[in-house]
């Protein structure tokens, strides 16, 4: 039997087949305009990989900002359960969830079965998500990727003072112009994000088990800034792309309803 789980969000679209307990395929894609025509690319590319066809797919759980709109899900899910589900699966140690998507943030509490205790999220300002940085990096004239790589550079970090993104770009610029390293103010910018995530995860309690999901946790610079916003070491994963965690939670609770209807 195989299910599927697909994560359309902001900035990118994600999709995980699974067979059993194992994953065979996965795919990660830039997200278009129109959240359906995501979703049919991503799990195209997916099915690809696993070598079978949509119609091979026992059940599929749709998740993301775009959830609503994937044409071949057959139930959907909420991003915050996902993430906790997939986390939980690969690391059931793993009691605190961090989550830096495109257009939010996550903190998600869980217990011993991966299920959802507490949770806070920003989703009201771009200024605590991974958009931050994406706007960041065009202000900077870099690419995103070589954010990480920068700021291992950095020797003397510059503070960001402003928090929302439009002033926070102006002030990349002014810094830029008065002749500041790019790479202490991309670590700069590191610790800001950081900074606002930590108090998501302070809102909630904090838990010692912490680990880190989405396309940011593939930035070393924001995983290290967050380890010591936090005061706590986050364990990073290490078995799967952690942007496909949302998709994988989403495989597995299709797992179950398939199991169930079985």
């Amino acid at each position: 039997m195989y299910v599927a789980g697909c994560d359309v969000g902001s900035l990118s679209a994600k999709a995980l087949i699974m067979q059993g307990d194992e994953v065979i395929a996965s795919a990660v894609i830039f997200s278009k305009p129109d959240p359906a025509e995501s979703a049919a690319e991503v799990m195209a590319r997916a099915l690809a990989q696993a070598g079978i066809s949509q119609a091979d797919i026992s059940y599929c759980v749709g998740t993301g900002y775009g959830r609503e709109r994937i044409p071949f899900a057959d139930q959907v899910e909420s991003e915050i359960t996902c993430h906790g589900r997939g986390a939980q699966f690969l690391m059931p140690e793993v009691r605190l969830v961090v989550d830096i998507g495109g257009q939010d943030a996550k903190a998600i509490r869980l217990d011993d079965s991966g299920n959802v205790v507490r949770f806070a999220y920003n989703d009201r300002c771009a200024s605590g998500t991974g958009r931050f940085l994406e706007v960041m990096a065009g202000a900077l004239d870099i690419e995103i990727q070589e954010m990480g790589t920068l700021s291992a550079q950095s020797k003397n970090p510059v503070a960001i003072s402003n928090q929302c993104v439009v002033f926070a770009e102006t002030e990349i610029i002014s810094l830029i112009n008065a002749g500041k390293d790019k790479a202490d103010i991309v670590s700069g910018l590191h610790r800001s994000l950081a900074n606002r995530v930590a108090a998501l995860a302070n809102g909630i309690e904090l838990e010692k088990e912490v680990t880190m999901t989405g396309g940011v946790a593939k930035n070393q610079g924001m995983f290290t800034a967050l380890e010591q916003a936090l005061g706590l070491k986050i364990t990073p994963m290490e078995k799967t792309d952690p942007q496909v965690i949302g998709a994988l939670g989403a495989a597995l609770l299709a797992r179950r309803a398939a199991t169930k209807a079985a």
